[in-house]
């Protein structure tokens, strides 16, 4: 099984001769049957321990069987104590969720310290199978049905060429003690599941149906690279600047897929990809959620945008009447003239009146109801109707501000001001703001 490893390491590329190793311990079989085949090879090894204390004393008993074990072979070592429930609790994501960041993050931590190639994790082909079965049942794309990478950045799986039953008799041979995680045996987590009640039953099937699986993930993996190539081309000309082009969209061999490749890296399930789809034909306005992004269908396009973007801000400013500049929530300029002054159209300026304002100014967020008197024009107007009329999306609408004097709109920033503030023959003082933007 060495000769196996060292050339699944070679044909993959996985580490360099005599490279450092960061190699992730637990003291199970497989990761114990990974540090020795590690050690023999003449790799330099750092064995790396998490204890994170979901098993009580046998945790415990792990971090002391490693730590012995590592002492008497002169292997380095190093470990790690976590509390994975309260920063589950804390993050609100699942006990393997939490354990997997964790224990990634910090293993690149290691890697750093110790000026490592990599991060040598102990996977192997059953795990792969296992993970294959976890996406179909979960719902996949075709990237999910490539089963787990050899090399993912910094981390390694040296052992994916070899099954757990090949592991096993390696470790009897060898004579290398292990210790067992309990809840192996429980099936309370989807992919002890799979392995406990399903591989066995699709054995029944076909008794190579592990190997079975793994090709045909192997097959998937070289025609998801083509896949890889065409979509990220047609990506490029489909979704520009957060905005995706739907008649560019229609025009492709399969929007679904294109969807999916933008949108399921942010957080977008297959559901509700699938309704955004069907919202192609439908009227501007609907909004789709996932947990950190949005997806706002627009005219023409669909538009991204993250919900950061969209917190609150305080729901208005007061601008004094010797305030000379701002910089949140926008950045305005304001200063105070004599006339005759010399009137830039600009939709960047206002021009108003200084006698026929109110101060402190207010400057807030557009709200329905809002109504103005556009510049050159007497009767009123909704902002709502002059947005349309301007077709305005939605975005567009929530980022507008207006500055009012008292509760008449004198300014929509950056766009037009209020007949009823303009400045006439008659004006004394002027009172001029630049918007410049922020």
């Amino acid at each position: 099984m060495v000769i196996t490893v060292r050339r699944y390491i070679d044909n993959e590329k996985l580490l360099s001769p005599w490279a450092r190793v960061v190699v992730g311990l637990s003291g199970g079989m497989d990761s114990m049957a990974l540090l020795d085949i590690l050690t023999l090879l003449g790799y330099n090894c750092v064995a790396a321990h998490c204890n994170f204390h979901l098993r009580g004393d046998e945790s415990d008993r792990d971090a002391a069987f490693v730590k012995k074990w590592c002492s008497d072979s002169d292997i380095h070592f190093t470990s790690v104590d976590f509390d994975t429930a309260h920063y589950a609790a804390a993050k609100k994501i699942s006990i393997e969720m939490a354990a997997r960041e964790l224990r990634y993050s910090w293993f690149e931590k290691v890697r750093k310290q110790y000026g490592a190639y990599a991060v040598a994790v102990a996977h192997h082909k059953d795990d792969s199978v296992e993970t294959v079965l976890l996406n179909l049942i979960r719902g996949s794309g075709v990237r999910g049905l490539t089963g787990i990478a050899s090399k993912n950045k910094n981390v390694v799986r040296p052992l994916l060429c070899v099954t757990r039953a090949e592991i096993e008799e390696y470790i009897t041979n060898r004579g290398i003690p292990y210790v067992t995680d309990s809840t192996n045996n429980e099936d309370f987590y989807l992919r002890n599941y799979i392995r406990i009640n399903i591989i066995p039953l699709l054995k029944e099937l076909n008794p190579s149906v592990c190997e079975a699986i793994n090709r045909t993930s192997r097959n998937i993996s070289e025609a998801e690279k083509v896949y890889s190539e065409y979509i990220h081309k047609i990506i490029k000309s489909v979704c520009n600047n957060n905005k995706i082009d739907i008649r560019q969209l229609r025009q492709t061999a399969s929007p679904q897929s294109v969807l999916y490749e933008i949108l399921s890296p942010l957080g977008f399930n297959t559901t509700v990809i699938e309704n955004i789809l069907q919202s192609m034909d439908s009227n501007p306005g609907k909004v789709f959620y996932s947990e950190g992004y949005r997806v706002v269908k627009d005219r023409n396009s669909f538009l991204i945008g993250s919900l950061e973007d969209g917190l609150a801000r305080r729901e208005s400013y007061l601008i004094s009447d010797d305030t000379e500049e701002i910089t949140d929530p926008v950045c305005l300029a304001f200063h105070r003239k004599t006339m005759p002054v010399e009137i830039d159209k600009s939709s960047n300026y206002l021009y108003a009146d200084a006698d026929k304002l109110k101060f402190p100014l207010k400057l807030r967020r557009w709200r329905q109801g809002d109504w103005f008197v556009p510049f050159g024009m007497k009767g009123k107007k909704k902002l709502s109707d002059y947005f349309t009329d301007r077709k305005f999306s939605l975005p567009d609408k929530e980022d507008v501000w207006v500055l009012l004097s008292g509760d008449d709109i004198v300014w929509i920033v950056g766009e037009r001001s209020d007949n009823r503030f303009r400045i006439t023959e008659r004006s004394i003082n002027a009172f001029m703001v630049e918007y410049r933007g922020c």
